[in-house]
């Protein structure tokens, strides 16, 4: 009678190990997963969407109250770099049946956390002003506001190459990396423009 038993088990085995094999990620697959996205993939998308919110929030101040014409201009910049990838990062998570919200983060987005030690699947938010941060910049004008503005960016764009650099280590798909290495290779650029307007 323990013949079925065993097969029963010795079945079971079989599917398990079937169902890891499907799961597993292979680094030679850099297409992607319809069903899902990877772990950090998921914290990757997660995390990057409230960064760049903030980053165009920030922009849009810019383009109200900066002074300086070549601060408005970057502003402008970041806006229509940042905006698609945040419609991009949500079709993601759609697609991979993932909330478009961090876990914990539902009142009250990303703002007044402490980012610096928030990890999730390997990719850790970084960079992010504070609610203080941002009310502050609010209130700034003309040259006080550009300096405040330009400091502030740097260190937020520093933050979202940080994560970039993060995901890049361990994603298998395609768009994923595509979508990392942009942000590297753009807020780099913009990170060396906005320190030379910061000492001129």
């Amino acid at each position: 009678m323990r013949t079925p038993t065993l097969i029963r088990i010795a079945a079971g085995l079989a599917l398990a190990a079937a169902l890891t094999a499907c799961g597993s990620s292979d680094p030679s697959d850099t297409s992607g997963s319809a069903s899902g996205g990877s772990t950090a993939d998921v914290s990757f998308a997660q995390l990057m969407i409230p960064h760049h919110q903030q980053a165009v929030e920030m922009a849009d101040l810019a383009l109200a109250q900066a002074s300086s014409d070549q601060v408005k201009q970057l502003a402008t910049q970041i806006k229509s770099a940042q905006d698609p990838e945040i419609a991009q990062m949500t079709g993601w998570l759609e697609e991979w049946g993932e909330p478009t919200a961090m876990p914990g983060s539902e009142d009250g987005g990303m703002e007044g956390m402490d980012h610096s030690g928030m990890d999730m699947g390997g990719v850790s938010a970084s960079g992010m002003m504070t609610a203080e941060d941002m009310a502050s910049l609010g209130e700034a004008r003309g040259a006080e506001f550009d300096r405040m503005w330009l400091s502030m960016m740097i260190a937020h764009h520093q933050g979202a190459i940080t994560m970039a650099q993060q995901v890049l280590e361990t994603t298998s798909d395609s768009r994923v990396k595509s979508l990392a290495d942009a942000i590297i290779d753009g807020q780099t650029k913009e990170i060396d423009t906005m320190k030379q307007l910061l000492a001129s």
